[in-house]
């Protein structure tokens, strides 16, 4: 049953759940969560521009939330990429 790594999952959805509230809006129109492994929380973005603008201005702010919400254990960095 460890194998299944239930409590992974759970946060993951659990994260996908309130990704929408707690991330403002003009984020999320163009980010969302994909995947997390080893404490990173991989983003996906849709295009280079937000991208850009995202890692630039608003990384800190995304982590910060999550990190309150979720623990520092559980989310220690973000990852964002185009796709």
């Amino acid at each position: 049953m460890d194998n299944l790594q239930l409590d992974k999952r759970l946060a993951e959805t659990m994260i996908l759940r309130v990704w929408n509230n707690l991330i403002d809006p003009n984020i999320t129109a163009h980010a969302c969560p994909t995947g997390l492994r080893n404490g990173t929380l991989f983003v996906t973005v849709d295009n280079s521009v937000y991208h850009y603008e995202i890692i630039r201005y608003h990384r800190k702010e995304i982590l910060k939330r999550l990190q309150y919400s979720f623990g520092h254990d559980l989310i220690a960095r973000i990852s964002f990429t185009v796709g």
